[in-house]
């Protein structure tokens, strides 16, 4: 009995070493096809240009006034009030971004952000093969004969020894086919006649002959020699081309220097008349820049400018157009020690040496 028992328990944990030993059935991930996947691309934040570098914006510091910045990039501070929708230029804070562009002039640069695009976008979605298994652990399918279908099973011939008994009954079954008589063909009709109909008879009409009226032959003048533009549009054209005077008579007391004086300092007696160096247009006329006292900004064209400071009376109006050697004020002290007109030559904003514009006196 215990023998018995103990042959069971074997062949039990036979059969369980066996099922263990078994691998588990594959899996296999079936799928269509997937969409190519979307990247983000992040383009960096561009730098913002340095104040005074010919930028965009200008970041406003300590000191700064619309009519400063305005001086500085030889702008108007009226378009940089209406460019920043300002209705008080004497309302600006410390670190305020300003315009210094109009809008949609390149001041609206792209800041940057997040482009979203795919990483494929010429290539076509590929599907996955449905069996992701390799080509040796795929199960071999059978195929069929590819003369299966041909192969008939019905009716199957029998093989019968001869005798005259299987010969009557080979004859009997063989059905006799009664011989066909063919139709007799139609005859063919008769084809029409496709003679071509003579064509009709048009009769030929005289047209009389028209002849043009003559033509007199045009008279040719001679065309007079064409005349070269005046000399003041051809300097027009080119902006380091300005015709320069000196905006006062007197004595050169502080001549120009980097980092230091940005012009002339020209002394002479109150009231002393102050003249147009160039012609151009008024940009500014008041005293809301600190140092400069009464002072006149007039643009040139689109580079140059130029200053006049410390007047005693201002005698032109924004907007005005004045012409070389006018009248435009008159020499005083305005927020300087001594009489003097402090008198600049600014290109793109930045001042330059007058001396080197002005001619030899």
């Amino acid at each position: 009995m215990r023998r018995g028992w103990g042959v069971s328990l074997a062949l039990a944990a036979l059969l369980a070493a066996g099922c263990a030993s078994r691998s588990p059935a594959p899996v296999v991930t079936r799928s269509l096809g997937t969409p190519p996947p979307i990247a983000a691309t992040v383009k960096p934040q561009p730098a913002a240009p340095a104040a005074g570098e010919g930028g965009d914006t200008y970041t406003v510091k300590r000191g700064d006034t619309l009519y400063s910045i305005a001086l500085d990039h030889g702008l108007a501070y009226r378009d940089l009030a209406e460019w920043n929708n300002l209705t008080n230029p004497n309302m600006i804070r410390i670190d305020q971004v300003l315009r210094l562009r109009p809008p949609g002039d390149g001041a609206t640069a792209d800041q940057g952000g997040v482009q979203v695009r795919p990483l494929a976008e010429a290539a076509a979605p590929q599907s996955r093969p449905l069996d992701s298994r390799a080509p040796e652990s795929r199960p071999q399918e059978s195929k069929p004969a590819a003369s299966a279908e041909l192969v008939k099973s019905e009716p199957r011939a029998v093989k019968l020894r001869y005798s005259p008994e299987n010969l009557a009954l080979l004859s009997q079954s063989r059905p006799s086919t009664p011989a066909v008589t063919p139709a007799a063909a139609p005859a063919p009709a008769a084809a029409p006649s496709l003679a071509p109909a003579p064509a009709p008879q048009v009769a030929s009409i005289a047209r009389p002959e028209i002849k043009p009226p003559p033509v007199p032959a045009p008279e040719i003048k001679p065309v007079p020699p064409a005349t070269s533009p005046p000399a003041a549009s051809q300097a027009d054209d080119d902006e380091d081309k300005v015709d320069w005077g000196w905006p006062t008579t007197g004595r050169v007391s502080t001549p120009f220097s980097d980092g230091g004086n940005k012009g002339l300092d020209i002394s002479g007696k109150d009231g002393q008349p102050v003249y147009a160096s160039a012609s151009g247009t008024v940009l500014y006329v008041g005293s809301g820049i600190r140092g400069y006292g009464k002072l006149i900004v007039i643009r040139h064209n689109k580079a140059y400018s130029t200053v006049y400071a410390h007047n005693s009376e201002i005698l032109v109006k924004e907007g005005q157009r004045v012409v070389k050697g006018q009248k435009v004020a008159e020499m005083g002290n305005t927020d300087s020690d001594q009489v003097k007109l402090h008198f600049e030559i600014r290109r793109l904003g930045k001042p330059v040496d007058p001396a080197k514009f002005l001619p030899a006196t």
